[in-house]
């Protein structure tokens, strides 16, 4: 059995993370925030969420400017 590469089982579960991030018309940062908040048990761990984090402050400034 060959490994998807391009969605991987960390992306997948009762909902596909790229169709929410569709459904609720998130932009890159938004986005990036949920993509690495629903993967961190299954990929990177608490590198993941200093990504999701890294994204949120960048909204966050970019929102309070």
């Amino acid at each position: 059995m060959m490994k998807d590469k391009i969605n991987p089982t960390y992306y997948r579960g009762k909902i596909e993370v790229a169709d929410f991030i569709r459904e609720y018309q998130l932009d890159y940062f938004e986005g990036n925030v949920i993509k690495y908040v629903s993967r961190w048990r299954k990929k990177n761990g608490i590198e993941d969420l200093k990504k999701a984090q890294w994204y949120l402050n960048y909204l966050i400034k970019s929102q309070e400017n």
